[in-house]
């Protein structure tokens, strides 16, 4: 299910079309299966084919090398490709690879964890992904420092109320102004 997961990833919460949920849900076809890059060419023609082709390389590139190699590696990523969706489906990829992480070996999530912190989140960053790029830092804090994960999560559970009074309390003067205004908006 891990390839509907990245489409729907890429779909609903990056807001890329129809080419780029193709090419998510292709995205392991290449590496993972009998399927070689000319049957997706042949299938989905020639700019889907180009898209898997680097997402495969991607993953090779990605394989072989080390955390210490991360700077390195970010560098190929954005040279690789000129199109962006390569980048994005790759962080839908690995948004993924981190919400599942609970099924890996301990070894196996510490690599992951490390890989994004040091490349993916920096990235999503880049790309003005917040969202993908904040809860990729805080599923790796979950992994790598769980204790300290597991303390700060505490301290806003026992604040919640007295942080969602105070929101509240400095929105209300905004929210009065721009209602008497006659501004159409919404506030976050």
């Amino acid at each position: 299910l891990h390839p509907l997961a990245v489409a729907k990833i890429c779909a609903e919460e990056i807001g890329l079309g129809v080419r780029s949920a193709i090419c998510a849900l292709l995205h392991d076809t290449v590496e993972d299966t009998d399927i070689t890059l000319n049957d997706v060419q042949r299938e989905f023609g020639n700019e889907i084919a180009r898209i898997v082709d680097v997402l495969t390389k991607i993953a090779t590139v990605m394989d072989s090398n080390t955390t210490q190699q991360a700077e390195n590696f970010r560098k190929i990523l954005l040279t690789l490709t000129d199109d962006p969706r390569v980048i994005l489906i790759k962080l839908a990829d690995r948004l993924h690879n981190m919400r599942t992480l609970e099924y890996m070996k301990r070894e196996k999530q510490l690599k992951v964890c490390s890989e994004t912190i040091y490349v993916y989140a920096p990235l999503a960053h880049r790309m003005g992904l917040y969202n993908i790029k904040t809860e990729m830092e805080d599923l790796s804090m979950k992994y790598m420092e769980p204790d300290t994960y597991r303390y700060i999560a505490k301290k806003l559970q026992d604040t919640k109320r007295e942080r969602t009074r105070y929101i509240n309390d400095f929105i209300r003067p905004l929210k009065e102004k721009l209602e008497k205004s006659g501004f159409n908006f919404e506030i976050y």
